[in-house]
């Protein structure tokens, strides 16, 4: 490993640990990062996906109670009480996790081939429109949630996945795709960012096998600078999310999601003029 594939490990894993709690695409912010310091549009895709690992490991770990709780529970899980107690935090990852590969797997095949095909350019001037996208549905969902509900339903789970197998494309925060559906259905905040984060485990570890699957191995870099940019996005996940889960409240989200993308655009742009 060269001592620049290890900056670029060292950058990514701490975009990947900060950026990754906020509504506004890790996958998109950390595909933008890897772009403009050389790395090809395909691979950047595949990387961001496969790098969500170090901070599914962080959430796990933030979230290990409540798994314990909700693992306990799958022993004595009954069709007919699906989605009452405890089980209705399993059946909604179950369903939910369904959900997002049966749209996610079609979209992430599209991606890697559009963004191969994309300059370097093109391709974030593209994840800025994404960016402003969600921002948008972001806007919406705080205008119109009421709150109340806590408890996932059949209904949630299945809208919940479908929309996160949205966030397979770069620019569609996954945490803000789903927490604004959850908002949209009337949950108090705090649930829906749990509920959010809770479900991003099993996609993030199916995305990073689909990635390994069909890369045929690690996508563009060396097992070393792997290991190194997964412990980065691991430890500065863990020291960073209950901070900004603190402020969740407090920062519009959707804010944030247009400045990037209009300056996503505009660099873009500028890129696309350049080459």
């Amino acid at each position: 490993m060269t001592l620049s594939d290890l900056v670029i490990a060292v950058l990514a894993g701490i975009v990947q640990g900060v950026v990754e709690w906020l509504p506004v695409s890790s996958q998109g912010n950390l595909s933008l990062v890897l772009t403009l310091v050389g790395t090809d549009p395909a691979v950047a895709v595949q990387l961001a996906l496969f790098l969500q690992v170090g901070t599914t490991l962080s959430a796990a770990t933030y979230y290990r109670d409540e798994l314990q709780t909700t693992l306990a529970a799958v022993p004595g899980w009954r069709p007919q009480d699906a989605y009452e107690g405890e089980n209705a935090i399993a059946s909604y990852i179950v369903v939910a996790s369904f959900m997002t590969g049966v749209v996610g797997i079609p979209l992430y095949i599209f991606a890697v081939d559009l963004a191969g095909q994309l300059t370097g350019g093109v391709f974030i001037a593209v994840i800025g429109l994404l960016l402003i996208a969600t921002g948008i549905l972001q806007f919406a969902s705080e205008s119109v949630s009421m709150g109340g509900h806590t408890a996932p339903t059949l209904t949630d789970s299945i809208l919940v996945g479908a929309v996160q197998g949205l966030a397979i494309l770069p620019g569609i925060s996954r945490s803000g795709m789903t927490t604004s559906v959850f908002l949209f259905r009337s949950y108090e905040p705090p649930a829906a960012f749990r509920l959010s984060f809770l479900l991003s485990i099993p996609a993030s570890l199916g995305a990073a096998v689909l990635t390994l699957l069909s890369a045929g191995g690690l996508p563009g870099i060396s097992p070393t600078a792997a290991g190194v940019a997964l412990a980065v996005s691991a430890v500065v996940g863990y020291l960073t999310i209950d901070a900004l889960m603190r402020v969740v409240d407090r920062v519009p989200f959707w804010a944030v999601c247009f400045g990037l993308g209009a300056l996503a655009i505009v660099g873009g742009g500028v890129v696309a003029v350049l080459t």
